[in-house]
């Protein structure tokens, strides 16, 4: 991955994080945050 590729895809995600603050308040970044932090104790389970 290109450095160009890299801070085009960090761009997107700061942008799509702002506007998911302003939009509803950041309810779906909490919403993802939860399910990422599931996630990651499944896959500890595994382990």
């Amino acid at each position: 991955m290109t450095d160009r590729i890299a801070y085009a895809l960090a761009l997107v995600l700061a942008l799509l994080l702002a506007a998911d603050l302003y939009a509803q308040g950041g309810a779906a970044s909490l919403y993802l945050a939860r399910k990422v932090a599931v996630l990651i104790d499944y896959l500890a389970f595994w382990r």
